[in-house]
């Protein structure tokens, strides 16, 4: 049982990490429609699409040869003592450096068949080249963004996100105006570079540490390892949304598609601020204390009940002003999808008990049981999707949403009491109860 003076610190410490890296995101992703919005002015459909297609590039290839090392390093950077920690933080920023490289010879190699594959010639074959640059870049970042985030660092973290946002706009500026759609792959170069030199400059200076190259690929195999997994969970989530995204377009056709798509990203980009926020404290945490099953415990049933509380009024909120949000975002065409948005944000409550209980998993490296929970996941929504939809049109995948995240939280709820033996408390219970039942009576109120 956590004492109330306990309590309410880590309330503060969570509320606080949500106020700066919610205020972080928040400008970055200004940033990023700001950018977009000049390239469409100044350049064009024809440069919004070219910066889409080079962005998918990016993300694939480093999804590949990257392993989520920003995201399993931190597991190991938590757990490791404070005396050991010059040495991981070695290990770490040299597997950056591998999985760097590796991503930049795999583009530079596959740029004429990238080329080809993605506009049908050789025209861009060069620009593909020059992307090699940013996996690199990237990959270098995300080594520094790991080991301020496992080292607990979060103002820094928040602080380099942010710079690194703010600076990649301004240097982006005056190469869209100038060198209209040549400037696209630049501008993706200097965005990755603004945030590795903004990470740079605020990380701590890294201690010289002798360590032989076995020596490090060794120290590196578990996070690598966990990666793979991940690796694999994500493409499984991703083939899962491009084929209901196909079946939708095969059944319903491209506007139909294009209402589904606005919806999934609009209910998406809606909680990731709020779970991205609270993922950076509450992950470094929970990897540092999962070798202690009632300590784990504790942190994951006060993590549920904050989110809880704090899901209550955002999803209100949203289903209440859904027109207006509606309006604001898109045009009075989009307003078809506001019964599918309401259902999905009132399955908000279910998917944050499931996010908070996976967390444990990936903290625990285990790397199998995850990857499974989350095919498992994946498969519940293509199946309930396509069903749903094929009965109810749109309204049938907010449904969708609502059954899916419904069940993932019963399978990850298995492995968590289950396999691990862990618990949670009744108030973290009684507030997702709550929360779930708030969401649904806004929705059946509001139609």
């Amino acid at each position: 049982m956590m004492r109330p003076v306990a309590r309410h610190s880590m309330s503060k410490r969570v509320l606080s990490t949500i106020g700066v890296f919610g205020g972080a995101q928040a400008v970055t992703i200004f940033c990023s429609l700001i950018r977009i919005k000049l390239v469409a002015l100044w350049i064009g459909a024809a440069g919004v699409g070219l910066f889409g297609l080079y962005n998918a590039a990016v993300e694939l290839i480093a999804a590949v040869t990257q392993f989520n090392m920003r995201s399993t390093a931190v597991r190991d950077i938590a757990l490791a003592r404070l005396t050991d920690r010059a040495h991981i933080f070695a290990v770490v920023r040299r597997w950056a450096w591998f999985l760097g490289l590796s991503g930049a010879l795999l583009t530079l190699v596959s740029a004429p068949m990238l080329s080809r594959w993605t506009f049908g010639d050789d025209a861009h074959c060069g620009g593909f080249m020059w992307l090699s640059v940013v996996l690199l870049i990237s990959s270098l970042a995300g080594g520094e963004l790991a080991i301020m985030q496992g080292s607990g660092l979060l103002r820094r973290l928040a602080r380099a996100s942010l710079w690194g946002g703010v600076g990649g706009l301004v240097l982006s500026v005056p190469l869209f105006y100038f060198f209209r759609l040549d400037s696209v792959v630049p501008s993706i170069a200097v965005y990755s570079l603004a945030t590795l030199v903004a990470a740079l400059f605020i990380r701590e200076r890294p201690e010289k540490v002798h360590m032989s190259c076995r020596d490090t690929m060794m120290a590196g195999a578990g996070f690598i390892k966990l990666g793979a997994w991940m690796t694999v969970s994500s493409f499984m989530a991703v083939l899962a949304q491009y084929a209901i995204v196909a079946y939708i377009n095969t059944r319903g056709g491209m506007a139909e598609t294009g209402y589904f798509q606005a919806g999934y990203t609009l209910v998406n980009r809606y909680v990731a601020v709020l779970f991205a926020a609270i993922g950076m404290e509450f992950y470094p945490r929970i990897a540092s204390s999962v070798r202690s099953g009632r300590t784990t415990s504790v942190y994951v049933s006060h993590e549920i009940a904050v989110i809880s509380v704090l899901l209550v009024p955002a999803v209100v909120l949203f289903i209440v002003f859904r027109h207006m949000i509606i309006w604001l975002l898109y045009t009075p065409d989009f307003y078809c999808i506001e019964t599918y948005i309401s259902w999905a944000v009132a399955g908000m409550p279910f998917r944050a008990v499931g996010w908070c209980m996976a967390y444990v998993i990936v903290a625990r490296g285990d790397g199998l049981v995850y990857m499974l929970t989350e095919v498992t996941s994946a498969l519940v929504y293509f199946f309930a999707s396509v069903v749903l939809y094929g009965r109810y049109g749109l309204d049938g995948a907010g449904y969708a949403y609502i059954i899916w995240y419904a069940i993932y939280m019963c399978i990850v709820g298995a492995v968590y009491f289950g396999r691990y033996g862990l618990r949670l408390s009744y108030r973290a219970a009684w507030l997702v109860a709550v929360s779930s039942v708030a969401g649904a009576l806004s929705v059946l109120l509001t139609l």
